[in-house]
């Protein structure tokens, strides 16, 4: 092999023998083993060693797929030469799979931003690469760290169990009648296991240099509470973090399911309060996100807003909320509405 250059096809098979099915999520693996053969699948690439093993492993452990499989990568343009360079890696583990590569970069030259504003970007690419493929389906490379990450930035902004839940191995979001995908099979490895056994198999990756500076909430975490949290704990906290991902999603199901044998939502985008009488909070809490999600011209409601009006549903007595410059949250014969306010421009 010459220098600098990676046998892809082969790193992939001995990656796989290294990461065998048994070790990827046992949801995921079934989940993917289900779906129809022709179905196109998209490969979340960044170039960073979650991102290049889980792109090795797809190809190797589902080889009938090769064929309807794309890698997408995304240049944020905020490291200079160091993301063309990134961009470059990628394009060259593709052509080395015979993997199709869709690359998008970020217009603008704004030095900095923030980490929900690279995601959105991010991901706003990828739902319109995988739209013009007609894919529904997306494999990210979260691993036990990213949910570890994951969870103490929802602790710090008060998550319900719904949000701690995150990432899911299998989540389906809706997606204009029809539901799109996004699956993570790594989510028992961690990334220190992940570029070990990468290593090994042979492969390469890139480091992205950022991490280091803890520009980003995550990257802090990554680089100053979550070490400490580990070895203060005296035990495999990863693990134990990302089991407790796995049980909070259990819970999350189990009350979803309580939410919808409820069927308190009625015509009209009505809510039938009556029927969530000695209900549980938790569940009703749900039910309450749920109707106001069905709300198009409802503005933004605060968290002690939200608070009234859970009590309110609870108690099933008269009530009236305001819910922007639109209308009003509005309670009355065991029904909750939302009530426009007349003259009220529209909003399209």
């Amino acid at each position: 092999m010459k220098k600098g250059r990676v046998d892809w096809p082969g790193a992939a098979l001995r990656a796989a023998q290294l990461i065998p099915r048994e070790r990827l999520h046992p949801a995921v693996v079934a989940w993917a083993d289900a779906r129809p053969r022709g179905e196109p699948w998209a490969v979340a690439l960044s170039g960073g060693a979650d991102s290049v093993a889980l792109l090795l492993l797809v190809w190797a452990h589902w080889p009938a797929r090769r064929g309807r499989l794309v890698a997408l990568h995304f240049n944020h343009r905020l490291r200079g030469a160091e993301s063309a360079a990134d961009a470059r890696f990628c394009a060259s583990l593709c052509s080395g799979l015979g993997v199709d590569l869709l690359s998008g970069r970020r217009k603008g030259r704004a030095p900095a931003l923030a980490e929900a504003q690279a995601r959105e970007a991010r991901f706003g690419f990828m739902e319109r690469a995988m739209a013009r493929r007609g894919a529904r389906v997306l494999w990210l490379g979260h691993q036990q760290d990213d949910v570890a990450e994951s969870m103490l930035m929802r602790l710090s902004r008060g998550s319900g169990g719904a949000g701690l839940a995150a990432p899911r191995a299998v989540h389906a979001l809706a997606a204009g009648g029809a539901r799109r995908f996004h699956v993570r099979p790594l989510l028992g490895l961690k990334k220190s296991e992940i570029a070990r056994d990468l290593g090994l198999a042979g492969a390469r990756w890139r480091e992205d240099s950022s991490n280091a500076k803890g520009v980003h909430f995550r990257n802090r975490l990554r680089r100053d509470v979550i070490p400490r949290w580990v070895r203060a704990s005296g035990r495999d906290a990863l693990s134990g973090a990302a089991l407790s991902r796995e049980l909070l999603e259990e819970d999350d199901r189990a009350l979803e399911a309580w939410a919808d044998s409820l069927e308190a939502l009625g015509p009209g985008r009505s809510l039938a309060v009556t029927r969530l009488s000695g209900v549980p909070r938790a569940v009703v809490r749900r039910v309450l996100h749920r109707w106001l999600s069905l709300q198009p011209r409802a503005g933004e409601l605060s968290r002690q807003g939200f608070e009234a009006l859970l009590r309110a549903v609870e108690r099933g007595a008269r009530f009236r909320h305001s819910l922007g410059s639109h209308g009003f949250a509005v309670i009355r014969a065991g029904r909750l509405r939302f009530e426009p306010i007349r003259n009220s421009p529209r909003t399209h």
